[in-house]
């Protein structure tokens, strides 16, 4: 069958190149053994589809023609180079198996797709670069995000996202990361850092550290998307179900979140009946399996999946099960102690025991370094002292909040706390 035209052939383009652009960066790295280089191959065969397309028609796979193309330039490239005799011993075979067919519709094993974009994941969130460059990093090559996008999701200059990026490829080539899934003690140290990386994206754009916006939805919908193609490419490791079903739990919540004007809505005032409920079934499927592959105690991520199902399962407020939550915040902290654990157990406690009590907690960590500037310290803590009837000592304590934040609509909420306790 002939390529058929379209209206809009740029447009097809630029979405079916954003949908398969993991796919085809990670099939080609297989090849030249470079992240830098894979990408840089994908971009040659867009160009390649903007020159051609709108002349010829888009063809029946595009995503087929992008891969072969991309893969067809990959082993031209290889070829060219100086060291060809070298890239044969270290490549043989793999070269002429991994070498695009004549008809560009014909697709490789998606088995072997499957595993590329596996060892893109662990390649793009290596522990040799810095946290910031690996959630950079897996946006561009795994979210199909563009700079100046990831620029203006963390609010930070493009040219600094530029440079992480750009730094990030250089790192992994001069350290000669293996372009691999790494096993045994390897992986679950790696697979840690992946999916930390993941949630540190969704959290962004759950409850954004900075700017006019409280909710950033774009982020938490790439960090979603990159824990369910997780979750199906490692469908034995239960912490990878356990993050994917707290992110859809989460995620049930977001149309409840903020009000009219873009507003934070506490968890105690939202409609519940906003709460998405198809989400909440996925993300209570997503925890099954997490128990199901479990051989142990549940991990961090289960753990809070846990507790995000509580809230899930309470159609009210006053509903919660707060016993439940406190006791699976009491087994989270001994798995993944933390400050700011300890903070959402003295939340949970507050609800189960009653505010004095959990006023201890808080005053028992005040003086941690990890939540020195940590705006939700005082936060908590001016809610506990006004619900002890505290009200100047709340007031304070919101103030100190709203300075510390620098998110504008939590900033607006915590002043208006802060009114509300005088």
């Amino acid at each position: 069958m002939e390529p058929q035209p379209t209206a809009d052939p740029r447009g097809t383009v630029e979405t079916v190149f954003r949908i398969e652009s993991p796919r085809i960066i990670a099939a080609v790295a297989r090849t030249v053994r470079d992240v830098g280089i894979a990408e840089e191959l994908a971009q040659d065969a867009l160009v390649a589809a903007l020159e051609q397309w709108p002349r010829d028609g888009v063809p029946d796979n595009p995503g087929a023609w992008l891969m072969a193309t991309a893969k067809h330039r990959a082993v031209d490239l290889i070829r060219r180079r100086e060291n060809y005799a070298r890239k044969l011993q270290d490549i043989g075979r793999d070269l002429e198996t991994t070498a695009p067919p004549e008809e560009p519709s014909a697709l490789h094993d998606p088995d072997d797709i499957d595993d590329d974009l596996l060892r893109l994941v662990f390649t793009a969130c290596h522990p040799v670069l810095s946290p910031q460059a690996r959630i950079a990093l897996t946006l561009r090559l795994l979210g199909g995000l563009t700079t100046p996008e990831i620029a203006r999701a963390f609010l930070v200059p493009e040219p600094t996202i530029a440079q992480r990026i750009v730094r990030a490829k250089r790192t992994l080539a001069t350290k000669n990361v293996a372009f691999e899934v790494p096993y045994g003690p390897d992986r679950e140290a790696r697979l840690g850092s992946v999916l930390d990386v993941i949630y540190l994206i969704f959290n962004e754009g759950y409850a954004a550290t900075a700017g006019d916006d409280w909710l950033r939805p774009a982020l938490c919908e790439d960090a979603l998307r990159l824990a369910r193609v997780l979750s199906g490419l490692m469908p034995k490791e239960p912490e990878v179900h356990g993050l994917t079903a707290l992110l859809e739990f989460q995620t049930s919540r977001a149309a409840a979140r903020t009000g009219p004007l873009g507003e934070p809505i506490l968890l105690k005032d939202q409609n519940r009946r906003r709460w998405n409920r198809m989400l909440i079934a996925r993300g209570i499927t997503a925890l099954s399996r997490a128990d199901a592959t479990a051989t142990g105690a549940p991990g961090p991520y289960a753990l809070q999946a846990a507790i995000a199902a509580c809230h899930a399962h309470a159609y009210t407020y006053e509903e919660t099960d707060w016993k439940t939550i406190a006791t699976l915040y009491g087994l989270l902290a001994a798995r993944a102690p933390s400050p700011v654990v300890e903070l959402n157990r003295a939340v949970a406690v507050s609800m189960a025991d009653g505010p004095e009590a959990a006023l201890e907690i808080v005053d028992a960590i005040a003086a941690e370094p990890a939540l020195r500037d940590y705006h939700l310290l005082p936060s908590v803590r001016g809610d506990l002292l006004l619900r002890l009837g505290r009200t100047a000592q709340a007031r304070a304590e919101f103030e100190r909040a709203a300075g510390l934040t620098r998110n504008e609509r939590e900033r607006e909420l915590l002043l208006r706390r802060a009114t509300e306790a005088s």
